[in-house]
């Protein structure tokens, strides 16, 4: 991660009138630098979990659909239609992790395409991508809690985390007068209540819940509140330390400076928002 220089102290900014959640014109000047393929009707762009490069577009890549409807299949079940001027296919492909579904042309259609290093250069140019890619993954984890509510984690819970050792010492020199400090059983942010900053574990750890039930819990190098960055709304969950912890408190215009000097930051927090959306739908499943 480059070394930024974060000169003023960053204050929490008040809340504002929500941006657009998704602009395609925005999509489509973000895509321009990548190749454009035409797909016949018929055709499978790529299968439910797919790793590789074996069907006729590469697994790893995101899409923009400049023309035509695509259909998203999962587990067998048709999940969702893709219509022109939506992006596609970018949780495989910021976290890594095999496709969540396959998708099917249901007309000719025409596609461009996104490979990682395609990808982080263009958000160079336009971090604020970044906040509109967040939304669209936002998006399915409200509409996943608005369908059904989470399971609560049994057993041992795995700690969540992000960036790791040397990315965190990075963040925690650059952002170190944004550092604030919590006692142990404290409640950081509450779930309903409106909030306008994301955070950063540097020590500590806390226990996140929704609607009473506890899904995940964040260590050193995890994050939470990053939807406060994207829409501006209510928490969707509720965060309370665990231990004594020592947090970085990130507002947006300091996100968007650290996605334009550094894209490995959000594609970093981006996969870690698909990681939650995936986890989240799946539960109704």
């Amino acid at each position: 991660m480059s070394d930024l220089d974060f000169t003023r102290p960053q204050q929490p900014q008040e809340p504002a009138k929500a941006d657009p959640i998704y602009d395609p014109a925005m999509a489509m000047e973000f895509f321009s630098s990548g190749r454009t393929e035409m797909v016949p009707q018929g055709a499978t762009l790529f299968a439910e979990n797919d790793k590789g490069s074996r069907l006729l577009l590469q697994s790893d890549k995101m899409y923009f659909l400049v023309d035509g409807e695509i259909g998203l299949i999962a587990g067998g079940k048709v999940i969702g239609t893709v219509t022109k001027g939506s992006v596609f296919g970018e949780m495989a492909s910021i976290s890594q992790m095999p496709r969540s579904a396959t998708a099917v042309a249901r007309t000719p259609c025409r596609v461009i395409g996104l490979d990682t290093g395609q990808f982080q250069s263009a958000l160079r140019g336009k971090p604020e991508f970044a906040l509109m890619l967040m939304s669209i993954m936002i998006g399915r984890i409200r509409d996943a809690i608005a369908r059904h509510s989470p399971a609560g984690a049994e057993g041992k819970v795995k700690e969540s985390a992000v960036f790791d050792k040397s990315s965190l010492a990075v963040l925690a020199r650059v952002l170190a007068q944004t550092m604030v400090r919590y006692e142990r059983d404290k409640t950081i942010v509450k779930e309903g209540q409106a909030g306008v900053l994301m955070y950063v574990v540097v020590e500590g750890r806390l226990a996140v819940s929704i609607q009473g039930k506890l899904v995940e819990k964040i260590g050193p190098g995890g994050v939470f509140g990053e939807m406060a960055l994207v829409d501006r709304t209510s928490r969707l969950a509720t965060v309370v330390s665990e231990t004594d912890c020592g947090l970085l408190a990130i507002g947006r215009n300091t996100f968007l400076d650290l996605v334009k000097a550094s894209p490995d930051f959000a594609v970093s927090l981006l996969g870690a928002v698909g990681e939650r959306a995936r986890f989240i739908t799946s539960q109704g499943k």
